[in-house]
């Protein structure tokens, strides 16, 4: 195992499990106000200083890589599951239902997604409860997010499908069954890992920019987007440069996740 692969792996074992245990780790509880230390510099009792409201942003850090990094995952899952279940069905179904599920796909696919998603959520209430706003914003990004994966789930599919293997087991008398959990669930496993490893960077940016236009998580339960809104002033980030410490991780962990991105290559 190359080590680069090696380090990226136990950088997202280490912030997942910090994230896990943020009651234990974080110094302060996310949302405990310190009124006499407002936009403190960083101390001993605050690593990365204090916001605008006197809460320890070295906390409200940790907290938010539980709602970033630890849901992305989910709504990355729901929307892999959907597009293989579309794209499976499109390439065993008649031609028929497979032309209108891709060109449903297709159109759905030219749409720009990301407004599409900002269109739903700013039909929600702005004063939603903190947990439900993470509910709704990760069930929104797994249900708007599958079409790209879809297609190339569909293509792969139907590439299977006529392939020589395939079609000598056919001739052998093996059944459909026989045939989906042998030949075809093998070789579209490893695109399906793929692709949600794709679409977990995605989604985790995807949160940042709603939270950072005030659309995703609800205050006062942070996020990663939700503390990048304190870069709004540029001129802020020259007099406080350790409030860049959310985008620095942000940073750190899309370039570890794009590094543990399994190979394609599926097996006869």
């Amino acid at each position: 195992m190359k080590l680069s692969l090696r380090l990226a792996r136990g950088t997202l074992l280490i912030l997942a499990g910090v994230s896990l245990t943020a009651e234990w780790v974080a110094p302060h509880h996310y949302a405990e106000q310190f009124r006499e230390a407002i936009n403190e510099p960083p101390s001993w009792r605050f690593p990365l200083g204090t916001d605008g409201l006197g809460r320890d942003r070295l906390s409200r850090l940790i907290y938010g890589a539980r709602v970033s990094l630890l849901l992305a995952p989910l709504a990355a899952g729901l929307a892999t599951s959907l597009a293989g279940l579309i794209g499976i069905a499109s390439s065993l179904s008649g031609p028929w239902l497979e032309r209108l599920l891709l060109v449903s796909t297709d159109l759905w696919m030219t749409l720009p997604w990301v407004f599409l998603l900002l269109t739903a959520r700013a039909l929600l209430p702005l004063d939603t409860e903190p947990f439900a706003s993470v509910t709704i914003t990760f069930l929104l990004l797994g249900l708007l997010g599958w079409p790209a994966t879809a297609r190339i789930v569909a293509a792969r599919a139907q590439q299977i499908s006529q392939a020589t293997y395939l079609l000598q087991a056919r001739a052998c008398g093996e059944r459909r069954h026989q045939l989906w959990f042998r030949h075809v669930w093998p070789n579209l496993r490893p695109v399906l890992l793929a692709q949600f490893w794709v679409l977990v960077p995605a989604f985790i940016l995807a949160e940042a920019n709603l939270s950072f236009l005030g659309l995703g998580v609800s205050e006062p339960l942070p996020s990663w987007g939700s503390l990048l809104r304190d870069l709004e002033n540029p001129g802020a980030l020259w007099t406080q440069p350790w409030i860049a410490a959310p985008a620095v991780v942000v940073v750190i962990v899309i370039a570890c996740l794009h590094g543990v991105l399994p190979e394609t290559g599926g097996r006869q």
